[in-house]
């Protein structure tokens, strides 16, 4: 039997937006909710709605192999973005923007599920560059 933990995690990797990036690695983004949101397809709504508006910065601004953006959204019960924050930089201050930037253009988000216990629940949103293996 398959068991989601509390705090879910949905993962898929971002499209490459230039093939000469490919040899190198690739970006990554990873969706983290606090345990008070237990519905996967709301965690993949909001994933998918960041992940749209994500704009890759060109290769200058790609950060080194396994660095991270870490952007923390709050969120209230309507959707609406009530803040962000950059938690961890990943070294590039293109990428780090880039990361914000696709955060606050994904807002508003669907309203929060019936059953969240909260006003306001907590998202971190993880924008990273993976080697490619080989």
């Amino acid at each position: 039997m398959l068991r989601i933990p509390k705090t879910a995690v949905v993962v898929l990797a971002l499209a490459l937006a230039s093939g000469a990036l490919a040899a190198s690695g690739s970006p990554q983004l990873q969706t983290y909710f606090q345990g008070s949101v237990d519905s996967p397809a709301y965690q993949q709504q909001a994933f998918q709605r960041v992940a749209k508006a994500w704009k890759q910065p060109g290769p200058k601004g790609t950060p080194a192999p396994g660095k991270k953006t870490i952007v923390q959204a709050v969120l209230d019960k309507d959707g609406k973005l009530v803040s962000t924050a950059i938690l961890t930089e990943s070294g590039s201050k293109a990428w780090d923007a880039a990361a914000l930037a696709a955060v606050k253009k994904a807002a508003p988000f669907p309203p929060l599920p019936k059953s969240t216990s909260t006003a306001t629940v907590e998202a971190h949103f993880h924008f990273a560059w993976v080697s490619s293996p080989g």
